[in-house]
């Protein structure tokens, strides 16, 4: 049995059907089984969230692989990023090891160390460590930024390009290798299914990559084929739009203020927060680019080639 958490996030909507598709049992973590859609009625359902101990009791019944997903980057009525993302990795964490479970997949992020400048980095670092250090068999997917057609990010931009000319957060020169989510759910798949037999290491983390030295710990970081500016990944967005913009860059202190008002005004339904903004100065490169992916039978796609299909 598989818990999944996140089965409705950009990711775990394309890992639920993968998932499916290949026999196993399924259980989803969720607040709102109807956001599910048709795959509600093929898995089982445990209610609850990363802020309720008991739910996640409940749900590691029978649980032998738990792949978590969850996360927030943005603090939300149930808990802030930290409690969300830190707090609530590691209280999952210890139950699955109370109740057996034999492993531990998670979802960090490229980038995430302690002493990052955002909160969410911040907070991914810490969860990352308990992961590793777990007794348990552990799997980390540490992916620079990720993105579907259609999902809130990508839909905000179009947005955005049907505007006079399109504000950018900062100087846009941080640069991404934007992952496609679903080739993401693919590497996800194969990493459980063991498609990763000769785990290799080095690279550019202070980690290493594939098993550590307790042999009980695999990490891999899933990036896409193209090094692109945010400026760049946003001039994709436009292309696939068919629209020509020019770009205007908003100085750092303005998008500050003018999000912290908003949130204040709005809270947690803002279109954006600083915290979100402020991701968009944060580099996600790997030295390795997609060789983790290839390494799973995974071709990550161009950008250009899935928002212009």
């Amino acid at each position: 049995m598989i818990l999944l958490t996140g089965a409705t996030g950009t990711v775990g909507s394309e890992l639920l059907p993968l998932l499916l598709e290949s026999g196993a049992q399924v259980r989803t973590l969720v607040r709102e089984p109807r956001r599910l859609g048709p795959y509600r009625v093929d898995v089982q359902i445990a209610l609850g969230d990363l802020a309720d101990p008991f739910s996640m009791r409940h749900a590691m019944r029978g649980v032998d692989t738990v792949v978590h997903l969850a996360a927030t980057i943005r603090d939300q009525p149930a808990g802030s990023i930290e409690e969300l993302n830190g707090l609530g990795t590691i209280r999952l964490l210890r139950s699955a090891e109370r109740a057996g479970v034999k492993r531990f997949a998670f979802f960090s992020a490229i980038g995430a160390t302690s002493f990052q400048r955002t909160r969410f980095f911040r907070s991914k670092a810490v969860a990352e460590r308990a992961v590793l250090e777990a007794p348990l068999e552990s799997i980390v997917f540490a992916p620079s930024i990720v993105y579907r057609p259609g999902d809130p990010w990508i839909t905000l931009l179009e947005r955005f390009s049907m505007l006079p000319v399109v504000p950018v957060s900062g100087s846009g020169r941080a640069r991404y290798q934007p992952i496609w989510a679903q080739d993401v759910a693919r590497c996800v798949a194969a990493a459980i299914d063991g498609a990763d037999a000769t785990p290799s290491s080095g690279g550019s983390s202070s980690r290493s990559h594939g098993e550590d030295g307790d042999g009980h710990a695999r990490r891999y970081e899933l990036a896409g084929p193209q090094t692109l500016s945010y400026d760049g990944i946003v001039e994709q967005v436009l292309d696939a739009s068919d629209r020509d913009r020019r770009l205007l860059h908003l100085p750092l202190p303005l998008v500050r203020a003018g999000l912290r008002g908003l949130e204040l005004l709005a809270g947690s339904t803002a279109f954006a927060t600083w915290e979100e903004a402020e991701l968009m100065e944060v580099p996600m490169t790997s030295e390795r680019g997609p060789e983790d992916a290839k390494r799973l039978g995974v071709e990550p796609h161009p950008m250009e080639a899935v928002l212009g299909a």
